[in-house]
């Protein structure tokens, strides 16, 4: 893997010390923290069918397949650690550098890197949300009841040896899932649903202009680990260009936007980010050059 050039990294530097910058983020900054993405460096989604909201709340089959491998693959999720890139955006947003962080990513690793300034495009699976009442719980107590009403299923499925999805599930056979129960909303018995935008979901109004208002303070955009092969991403790469903003992107591989970035970085995140923002911020920064 190709360390990012000189020229480059210097002017990533300075897009980071002139401040104001408004960070959007993708599945590739958290794949150092074991969570897989859902496109390769040559933008190819991979072989993994994510769950759309018409499947889930349409089939009973499909719904109960996904809490099953959703059940076995949350562990893993929830184990996971913020790795350096999340680490070096929390210690620009320290710095006064952001007008705010938009995360495409449901894993809530920025936040355990210690940003607080995160608009959480796609939700979070650390919470469970009824689909008839509305109200939340998290994602630790329906996990209690779901072994509850399935004993013994985390010992009878080995999940470890199934690779985690980018959903945060897991690869199951119809075998394994046979039987497996679902729970309901207790207040109304309305569907649960972990609360993240599945494909065909509209992702809601408010964050969508929560994160304009974060574009409209900001003097430039920088795509951390995105694609932006779906459109609430690309989105804001297309908001940034029309108001004249400069457009960085670093990421491996191809990205929808790359016709529209003014600095463009085909790097792995952990050898550009930590060494821009020590550059940026001095020896305070507190984040390693390279991973």
């Amino acid at each position: 893997m190709a360390d990012p050039r000189p020229g480059d990294l210097a002017r990533l530097t300075a897009l980071l010390a002139a401040g104001e910058v408004l960070v959007l983020t993708g599945a590739g900054v958290s794949t150092d923290s074991g969570i897989p993405d859902y496109r390769g460096p040559d933008g190819r989604a991979r072989n993994a069918q994510p769950m759309t909201y018409q499947a889930f709340v349409g089939s009973e089959p499909d719904r109960r397949r996904y809490w099953a491998r959703s059940h076995l693959g949350w562990a893993r999720i929830a184990a996971a650690r913020p790795n350096v890139t999340h680490r070096a955006v929390a210690h620009l947003e320290a710095a006064g550098v952001l007008t705010g962080t938009v995360t495409q990513n449901v894993d809530g690793l920025h936040e355990r890197a210690g940003s607080q300034q995160v608009i959480d495009l796609h939700g979070r699976l650390d919470r469970v949300v009824c689909l008839g009442c509305g109200s939340r719980r998290p994602r630790l107590e329906i996990g209690l009841r779901l072994d509850c009403v399935n004993p013994g299923f985390r010992t009878r499925v080995t999940a470890e040896r199934s690779a985690l999805r980018p959903d945060g599930d897991v690869d199951l056979d119809d075998a394994a899932i046979e039987g497996f129960r679902v729970v309901d909303c207790r207040a109304c018995g309305g569907l649960l649903k972990p609360d993240v935008v599945y494909f065909g979901e509209q992702v809601p109004r408010d964050r969508v202009r929560a994160a304009l208002e974060a574009l409209d303070r900001a003097r430039a955009l920088l795509v951390l680990g995105s694609s932006l092969m779906v459109g609430s991403g690309y989105r804001f790469a297309t908001a940034a260009a029309r108001r004249g903003l400069p457009v960085a992107i670093v990421t491996r591989g191809v990205t929808r936007a790359d016709h529209l970035a003014s600095l463009r970085i085909d790097a792995p995140l952990a050898r550009a980010l930590p060494a821009a923002v020590h550059a940026a911020l001095g020896d305070d920064a507190g984040v390693a050059r390279t991973a």
